[in-house]
């Protein structure tokens, strides 16, 4: 069996299949049903926030949140990201514009945001990159000084504290994704959050249909809501947080201990920050040296992933300007498999080969 860069949590069958029969009983599979709304309280109750609507998806949040706050104009973005973030942004027939990344957080340099601002610019949409905080306190300033809405791409940052508040209470609209890979996950999901009552009540009509009761419509809407199988997924999942975040901690401590970190470079995680485990990424000195190290992993039927990469701004259809900092950790950059149940005879394989690799 190989060893992937992720592995699906799955609960007890027993545990999924009791919310199964939850659903069988109720006779409701979707339009909010009783799981939908048990597992938005529970997941509010514990990352202490006031609004939560959980969707189908992680990327149908992005769409939601530009098509309310973007107005089709210039939409500031980081290229080290996955490709949902920019593709959100074009699909909406937004235009993304490329500020490059912090070389030891990996997130939108906000010391480049001010340049980059014109009078198109309506937006800033910036990745909360494997869970590592964007300087958020920077960028409230510079929306606040230049009019501009806040959209944080969150997908990995589930759990997550950043100066002892959620991170999902930063920005106008944070993102999440529930997708099967992440720490929390209803199969495939995701969620939207916003601290301003107002334009919770946009996100909320605007994930279903734009429906003010049956007959009735707020405005534009679309079909973001997620299912009651999902949500029976999430509550199964959700009494295990504190055992996922446990062991997946345990992997990146072996791996902090145990690789050669004289040879290659780890995630730099913002100073504040509750961490969340979420991937353990790291910098090879050449992309030459990655590509040998992946090859020997490979042959052991070990796959980590190149991820995040290409730098977005490299897309074809991006249209985007260089990004030489994203550029060049796109190039070099390995995630290695990060998951609850790897053994710590794996965890040696694995490191020894990396090791073994770097000269």
């Amino acid at each position: 069996m190989s060893i992937n860069v992720t592995q699906t949590f799955f609960p007890p069958i027993e545990e999924y299949q009791s919310q199964i029969q939850r659903i069988w009983d109720n006779r409701w599979l979707t339009n909010r049903g009783e799981l939908v709304l048990e597992l938005e309280e529970k997941l509010k109750a514990h990352l202490a926030i006031p609004n939560i609507i959980i969707t189908n998806n992680g990327t149908i949040p992005l769409q939601i949140a530009l098509k309310i706050l973007g107005g089709k104009g210039e939409i500031i973005t980081t290229p080290f990201s996955y490709v949902a973030t920019m593709a959100a942004i074009i699909w909406e027939d937004c235009k993304p514009v490329f500020v490059d990344i912090d070389e030891d957080h990996w997130t939108i340099d906000e010391s480049k945001i001010e340049s980059a601002i014109t009078p198109n610019t309506t937006a800033i949409l910036a990745t909360h990159v494997f869970g590592n905080p964007c300087n958020v306190l920077a960028i409230e300033l510079i929306a606040k000084k230049h009019n501009l809405k806040v959209i944080y791409d969150a997908a990995h940052a589930f759990g997550i504290k950043y100066m002892d508040k959620s991170i999902f209470e930063y920005g106008d609209v944070s993102t999440c994704s529930f997708h099967a890979t992440k720490i929390f996950h209803t199969g495939e999901g995701g969620a939207m959050f916003t601290k301003n009552n107002e334009l919770h009540h946009k996100l909320y009509y605007s994930h279903n249909f734009g429906h003010n009761g049956p007959l009735a419509f707020h405005g534009l809407g679309i079909n973001g809501k997620i299912s009651e199988l999902q949500a029976a997924m999430g509550l199964a999942v959700f009494p295990y947080l504190e055992e996922i975040f446990k062991e997946r901690k345990r992997v990146c401590e072996f791996y902090n201990a145990h690789l050669d970190l004289k040879l290659i470079s780890t995630l730099k995680i913002r100073e504040g920050t509750d961490w969340n485990y979420s991937y353990y990424p790291v910098i090879f000195k050449s992309e030459d040296m990655l590509l040998k190290v992946q090859t020997a992993l490979n042959k052991e039927n070990i796959i980590p992933r190149r991820y995040f990469y290409p730098s977005l701004n490299t897309v074809p259809y991006s249209n985007g300007k260089v990004m030489p900092i994203s550029e060049h950790i796109a190039a070099r950059i390995l995630c290695l498999p990060l998951y609850t149940t790897l053994t710590e005879s794996e965890l040696n394989k694995i490191v020894s080969i990396i090791n073994n690799n770097l000269c």
